[in-house]
């Protein structure tokens, strides 16, 4: 009886305490703490996206422009939410999915949500075989322009590109290199941001999207960051290293090796205007006269072109011509900075001839 009396008190106890629980006021939250504002719901923004897929024209090809159009309009009004780029994906995705749901056939765009115009410019040299991959993948983002530039080709890349709808075309016959047609296409057009690529290399515009919306955002220069995919600096070869000592020289170590000589990179039409679209064709100098200019320079992503690098006789091996070249134009940049530092901002626009007699005749 006694035992039975013991349970039924400590059955009461308990209840007395689930009931002062609940009467007890939830803690007040410090002052100037705002509550975190709920994420926006997904599901609204598909059905957006559904509405919009609905009016899409019946002719597929007006399909893509139909779709970015009505994308970008409904962006404006819910961009202030989605703050991250992987946050403002999930939403264009969100809304592309109901979009093709809505229109009833698939559209393959990049929902990337850009303010501003953008472009691609594109450099080939004998390169039939994967350019028009390489198109067919830009033609997926948001660009005003795309500019492919074609330098000594002797293959049907000239005939490719001119069998592509909405692409702008400079033809070199003579080979002037990478470096030289990516300060030619810059010229060619009139875009907030131009994304380079060449046109031996394949990737997915998904991959190439986070560049042009740093851009966007607010970068100048948004490079490729590679850093982690390098071997220890013991390790490393001779281009790594000299890229890791320039932006060391340029005040910038957080850069490691990340340099404007791998694709893909893109810039604002501020530092393009900055710099000069010339400049462009030794783009370490480019690089380090953003820096001087005080420009924002960023490696938002990372891509690894290291191992899809298309493997010819002039980048492999140790010395070779590839190699020489970057190291170089390295040295020229490292020239040019050490110049502007003792003769101040006309410095960048003399040879080094000049440079040297200016110093020997004092």
């Amino acid at each position: 009886m006694k035992e039975r009396s013991r349970v039924v008190r400590h059955r009461r106890t308990m209840k007395r305490q689930l009931a002062s629980r609940r009467n007890i006021p939830w803690r007040r939250r410090p002052k100037g703490r705002a509550p975190k504002a709920p994420e926006p719901s997904l599901n609204a923004v598909w059905k957006s996206g559904h509405q919009a897929g609905r009016s899409a024209p019946e002719d597929r090809a007006l399909a893509a422009q139909h779709a970015r159009l009505a994308w970008r309009e409904h962006w404006q009004s819910i961009s202030g939410n989605f703050g991250s780029y992987e946050a403002a994906m999930q939403a264009g995705k969100a809304y592309m999915q109901g979009y093709v749901q809505g229109a009833g056939y698939p559209v393959d765009i990049v929902p990337l949500p850009l303010h501003h115009s953008a472009a691609a410019v594109v450099c080939a040299c004998n390169e039939e075989r994967t350019l028009g991959k390489v198109m067919a993948q830009l033609k997926r983002l948001p660009l005003m322009d795309i500019i492919v530039v074609l330098n000594g080709t002797t293959d049907d890349s000239l005939n490719l590109v001119l069998a592509e709808s909405g692409i702008t075309l400079v033809y070199e016959p003579d080979r002037a290199g990478h470096d030289v047609g990516r300060a030619l296409g810059a010229k060619m057009t009139e875009a907030e941001a131009i994304l380079f690529v060449d046109g031996d290399m394949v990737l997915p515009a998904e991959q190439l999207a986070p560049f042009l919306y740093a851009v966007d955002r607010g970068s100048d220069v948004a490079l490729n960051d590679l850093n982690s995919l390098l071997p220890p600096f013991a390790r490393q070869d001779d281009v790594s290293r000299i890229k890791a000592y320039l932006n060391r020289t340029l005040g910038r170590p957080d850069l490691g090796s990340n340099s404007l000589t791998a694709v893909p990179h893109a810039l604002s039409r501020k530092m393009v205007l900055a710099v000069m679209p010339e400049s462009l064709a030794v783009p370490p100098k480019a690089q380090a006269m953003a820096i001087r200019h005080g420009l924002s320079v960023t490696a938002p992503h990372q891509v690894d072109v290291i191992r899809s690098n298309r493997l010819r006789t002039t980048n492999t091996g140790s010395g070779n011509e590839v190699a020489g070249l970057i190291i170089g134009d390295h040295l020229e940049a490292i020239a040019a900075w050490m110049a502007s530092a003792e003769h101040g901002p006309d410095s960048w626009m003399l040879s080094r001839a000049e440079v040297a007699y200016r110093r020997n005749a004092r």
